[in-house]
């Protein structure tokens, strides 16, 4: 549904996609995980056709996104980071402004506005103007909008940034429910870990480069063992007396000095024995993928700078 070869783009001479190559399966939930300037928004920039790639080539149900781009945005739907909502208007209008830019009118429009408020749990917000809805019933807005002309494909730009924590459930559950109605290709582009622990495959950027990809569990699975993630007040500097006193390969992760063990417990045991006074914390757990991206980059997911506009 979505095909990608040797993708690149550049802004001036910084390499925004660096020959970035995969395929997205009819039904997929497919996430892009990297931190700020990985290419994530480059990448659906692309795929929206807002951009023309440098290189390479994008398609999208078949369709190349530089030479038939009103193919593309007919079989898309796409909720950026940024809101899209007119904050003046009520629910009801976001939602018919949203179809009259698709063509749509009348009975067929009122009643698939009706479908989607419904499915979305909107139905008693209708009237209500967007501007005093809470953060999450935004969100569901923009995402019934997204879905209102009926497109095969779903991109989403950090669709929880913002959201608090019961907001961000909400919104998965609700997608949840309306891929499986809709059978839709979602593509959904992240920094967080949760989201995309979600996503039935996973892409990891780094610096507009693809450095891995593959299933959640296969990805983690990678560095095996367990993970003793220990916070510090000087984590640079634990990490090297960790290595050169107990001769244990270190990660750091933002305030947290990482190690994976085979015997975590006994791992953790040997660090406060050794190193109790500089310890604040000490956590053991299965690795994450941000592990896995620690490990393949050596930079954590808050590290990168934001993306050229």
């Amino acid at each position: 549904m979505i095909h990608i070869a040797s993708l690149g783009y550049r802004f001036g001479s910084r390499v925004a996609l660096d020959g970035v190559t995969f395929g997205v399966a009819a039904g997929e939930l497919f996430g892009l995980l990297g931190p700020n300037g990985s290419g994530k928004s480059t990448l659906l920039r692309i795929l929206t056709s807002l951009r023309r790639p440098s290189q390479g080539e994008a398609a999208i149900d078949g369709c190349d996104v530089a030479s038939r781009p009103a193919e593309v945005r007919r079989r898309l739907g796409v909720a950026f980071q940024s809101p899209s909502l007119d904050k003046k208007l009520s629910v009801e209008e976001n939602m018919r402004f949203q179809g009259y830019l698709f063509g749509m009118r009348g009975r067929a429009l009122a009643e698939r506005v009706d479908e989607l408020l419904e499915n979305f749990g909107l139905q008693d917000r209708r009237k209500e103007r967007a501007e005093t809805l809470s953060g999450g019933l935004k969100r569901r807005v923009e995402l019934a909008k997204a879905l209102l002309h009926g497109p095969r494909v779903l991109l989403l730009d950090e669709p929880s940034t913002g959201l608090d924590p019961a907001a961000r459930r909400d919104f998965w559950e609700v997608l949840g429910a309306m891929r499986g109605r809709d059978e839709l290709t979602v593509l959904v582009a992240t920094h967080l870990m949760d989201e995309a622990e979600r996503c039935d495959r996973v892409a990891l950027l780094d610096q507009g480069r693809l450095v891995a990809l593959g299933k959640p569990g296969a990805l983690k699975d990678r560095i095996g063992g367990e993970t003793v993630s220990v916070e510090t007040a000087q984590p640079a500097l634990l990490a090297k007396k960790i290595e050169d006193r107990l001769g244990l390969k270190t990660r750091l992760a933002g305030e947290s000095v990482r190690v994976d063990s085979p015997d975590a417990a006994g791992t953790a045991r040997k660090l406060l024995d050794a190193f109790g006074a500089e310890v604040q914390a000490v956590r053991v757990g299965r690795p994450t993928l941000e592990d896995v991206f620690l490990t393949l980059t050596g930079r954590g997911l808050d590290a990168g700078e934001e993306e050229a506009p």
